[in-house]
């Protein structure tokens, strides 16, 4: 696979493990594909707008390899989580913004990391999208970014190219995450253990946005969920599912919507379309196999319900994370 720049942000007011958390993941990975005799995938720098940026009261100073301006195209963005007051971090940090945008526009992948989330909704990228970020600023940020869903914080997030993940540590999910879209399932168990991280045993999963879908207490749709993603190949209706838990179709939809977020058909394309894109990156299957694995068999529609999910046409997809390239 053709090498994948990572360009980890260092804005002014950073946590510095977050910083230096995603460079250390990283960087290990290449260790880890070169002592199995491959080349090295990822291309790891530091960049900011300036040379140097000092954090905490100036304890530390980050040298950064490049800055923004120089780079005209990367492949992934991390945004670091931010301390102190939110909205003062961000203002600190709006000479970030277009070039954030811009690369995500020319096909970066963008990912914030905890409380990062805040300098990535202030882009306008996640409008009318959802994310995660630290548990503990829910409010602060649904004050700022009424137009982001926030969800369970726990969960890593992965829409149009943009990921977010919870608080805390629980930023070393997503590095996971991402290691193992990029490379395979064995290197990402092997940056696991090598960083003494639980991997999570379907961390892989088509539905890992989902699950921060279910902490509702409707039950009969909960279970319309699971049904939902244990047979999203099959022909499944809103009709059929309604009579399936014995309730009527406009009670039915109008639940589903409230507990979930989505509607029965956005729910069912969203299932649909993540169980692609993983076929997409682990099998040598072509579009249309894939298109009838999940359940489409009209190629334009599979196509402008992936692209409008994904930002991506299947092809492009596939072309860009497919393993077996």
């Amino acid at each position: 696979m053709p090498m994948k720049t990572v360009s980890i942000l260092a804005p002014e007011t950073a946590v510095i493990e977050a910083i230096a958390d995603p460079r250390y993941m990283f960087n290990a990975v290449n260790m880890f594909l070169q002592s199995m005799g491959k080349a090295p995938l990822f291309e790891v720098q530091v960049v900011g707008s300036k040379k140097e940026v000092k954090l905490e009261n100036s304890l530390f100073s980050v040298h950064t390899d490049r800055q923004i301006q120089d780079i005209d195209k990367t492949d992934l963005i991390f945004i670091p989580a931010l301390s102190g007051d939110m909205k003062r971090a961000v203002e600190a940090n709006l000479d970030l913004v277009p070039w954030i945008v811009s690369q995500y526009h020319k096909g970066a992948e963008v990912a914030s990391l905890c409380v990062g989330a805040f300098l990535l909704a202030e882009t306008g990228l996640l409008n009318g999208k959802k994310c995660s970020t630290h548990w503990g600023f829910y409010n602060e940020f649904n004050s700022m970014y009424p137009d982001v869903e926030v969800v369970d914080g726990s969960i890593i997030t992965e829409e149009q190219r943009l990921y977010s993940s919870g608080g805390a540590n629980s930023y070393w999910n997503l590095l996971l995450y991402l290691v193992e879209k990029y490379t395979d399932r064995d290197t990402a168990i092997l940056a696991s253990k090598f960083f003494a991280i639980d991997i999570d045993r379907d961390s892989q999963s088509a539905f890992m946005m989902f699950k921060g879908q279910k902490e509702h207490d409707d039950e009969e749709i909960r279970k319309a969920q699971e049904f939902i993603e244990s047979n999203y190949q099959d022909k499944i209706t809103v009709d059929g599912l309604a009579d399936q838990y014995a309730i009527g179709r406009r009670s039915f939809e109008r639940r589903f919507k409230k507990a979930t977020g989505n509607t029965v058909v956005e729910y069912l394309q969203r299932v649909k379309v993540e169980a692609a894109k993983r076929s997409f990156e682990s099998s040598r299957k072509n579009i249309t196999e894939v298109m009838y694995d999940v359940g489409y068999t009209d190629t334009k529609a599979f196509r402008d319900v992936f692209k409008k999910i994904t930002g991506l046409t299947p092809v492009e997809y596939r072309n860009k994370y497919n393993k077996q390239a």
